[in-house]
C-alpha cells in the first residue's frame, strides 16, 4: 500500500497547498491508536517514508486516472485516504523526484 499526502496550507484553512508534500508506503501492520492533548485519540498507520521533493498537482492532472474528466477531483482528498492506481503513484512519484516502479 502506498501513500501520497495533498494537504491545506493550514489544518482547517481554506487556503489550499494542492501540492504533494509526502510519499511512502504504509507498513503491513495493523492501525494503532495515540492519545494526543485534549483526550483525542486518533488512529495511526506505520508508514516507510521516502526522501522526495514537493510537486504541485495542477501540472500533472492531465496524467492522473483519479481526476480524469472529474471537475471535484480534490472532493477524494477530503477522506484522507483513497486507492490510486499503479499509474497514478508513479507519475506522482516521477513529479516528487522519487524513482517508485510499484
Amino acid at each position: 500500500m502506498a501513500f501520497c499526502g495533498c494537504f491545506s496550507v493550514e489544518f482547517g484553512s481554506k487556503n489550499k497547498l494542492q501540492t504533494f508534500t509526502a510519499i511512502g508506503i504504509i507498513e503491513q501492520r495493523e492501525p494503532y491508536q495515540v492519545e494526543l492533548d485534549g483526550g483525542f485519540q486518533p488512529y495511526r498507520r506505520d508508514v516507510c517514508w521516502f526522501p522526495a521533493e514537493e510537486a504541485p498537482i495542477r501540472p500533472i492532472l492531465g496524467g492522473l486516472e483519479f481526476s480524469a474528466g472529474k471537475p471535484n477531483w480534490g472532493y477524494q482528498f477530503r477522506f484522507e485516504v483513497f486507492v490510486i492506481s499503479d499509474h497514478d503513484m508513479n507519475v506522482i512519484a516521477a513529479a516528487m523526484g522519487v524513482d517508485f516502479a510499484r
